[in-house]
């Protein structure tokens, strides 16, 4: 275990409360809010300049264009929110290019068993609603119709509510579980 000095307390604490607060905040609301992001951006900056001087910078900045701009691709094509590339850009300026990767790859795997297991839940859940509307024989049937052809564009509601879990959980339980890992050597 490294010895607690003030460069630790800092990054532990931040980071800690950072990833924590996102994760309750993105749980409860499906957003990650610039209030949130923006000040843990510019904290990240003062911290790598007080405790690590411009090579430390250098270091947030390789890690801010992985972070933000893996997750920014991904909103573009609508595969995530703006909150999750925020968070992440936040995020990276703190832990550095190669922790920042690993965190990008550690909780894209929680992502996938995540979803994995809130989508077979839901699969059994629908299966048992099935059954008992068969079972019951309400003679109502529950049809959607869809409007084939029409170009509408999904609303900021129906992206969040069509996602599966809230990002900002995976990130911060990589995150808790890397900084536990590399604990010895930061």
């Amino acid at each position: 275990m490294p010895e607690l000095n003030l460069q630790l307390t800092v990054f532990l604490t931040c980071v800690g409360l950072f990833t924590a607060v996102a994760a309750v905040w993105d749980l409860r609301t499906r957003r990650i809010p610039n209030k949130l992001t923006l000040p843990a951006l510019v904290a990240g900056i003062v911290y790598q300049l007080a405790f690590n001087g411009l090579a430390g910078l250098g270091d947030a900045g390789l890690a801010f264009l992985v972070g933000f701009g893996s997750l920014f691709v991904l909103w573009i094509v609508g595969g995530g929110g703006g909150g999750d590339v925020k968070l992440m850009g936040a995020l990276s300026v703190w832990l550095g290019f190669a922790m920042t990767w690993q965190v990008l790859i550690t909780s894209t795997v929680l992502v996938v068993i995540g979803t994995g297991f809130v989508l077979l839940l839901s699969l059994v859940s629908r299966g048992m609603r099935r059954t008992k509307r068969r079972f019951l024989a309400t003679g109502k049937q529950a049809g959607r119709g869809s409007a084939k052809g029409s170009k509408v564009r999904e609303s900021v509601e129906q992206r969040q509510e069509r996602r599966v879990m809230a990002f900002a959980i995976p990130v911060a339980l990589a995150t808790w579980g890397l900084v536990i890992w590399h604990l010895p050597s930061l």
